[in-house]
């Protein structure tokens, strides 16, 4: 049996998962239209759905087109934004703004952004981040990235 997004945010550990469920809200209220919450990769995940972008995503054409996933790690939470992977620009912005909101060092790889302390995630630079960019807007970058590919 596939497990459900609310059976996920259930298992997170108790002392983050209002923390997770907060971050999970934040990014399903604040994304432009079009985004579908799904479980994929077994986390939550915001996808462009296959009805949008029948091609998928080019590693498992099956798949829907994966945007922005949220996942409780163990020493942490976890935001994956594709957008500021494939756009240096968007990129650019969130680590302009990061201290802004926050008094900790950014942690962050490629696309992922890491909230060790669950008490301290920008809720609100993550709503401006995830309100950024639309479907339309992610295709596009997504297919310019395939053709340098």
């Amino acid at each position: 049996m596939e497990l459900e997004i609310s059976d996920y945010i259930e298992q997170v550990y108790e002392n983050r998962r209002d923390a997770f469920r907060k971050l999970f809200e934040t990014v399903q209220e604040n994304l432009p239209p079009g985004f579908e919450a799904v479980m994929q990769y077994t986390m939550p995940n915001f996808v462009v759905p296959k009805s949008i972008y029948p091609n998928g995503y080019h590693c498992s054409p099956e798949e829907p087109l994966p945007f922005i996933g949220v996942a409780a790690q163990k020493n942490h939470l976890s935001l994956y934004h594709m957008g500021i992977y494939a756009k240096p620009e968007l990129l650019d912005w969130f680590v302009s703004e990061y201290p802004k909101h926050m008094t900790t060092k950014l942690n962050m790889g490629k696309s992922c952004i890491r909230f060790s302390n669950a008490k301290k995630v920008p809720y609100a630079l993550i709503a401006e981040l995830v309100s950024k960019m639309t479907v339309d807007d992610w295709i596009e970058c997504y297919e310019k990235q395939l053709k340098k590919a």
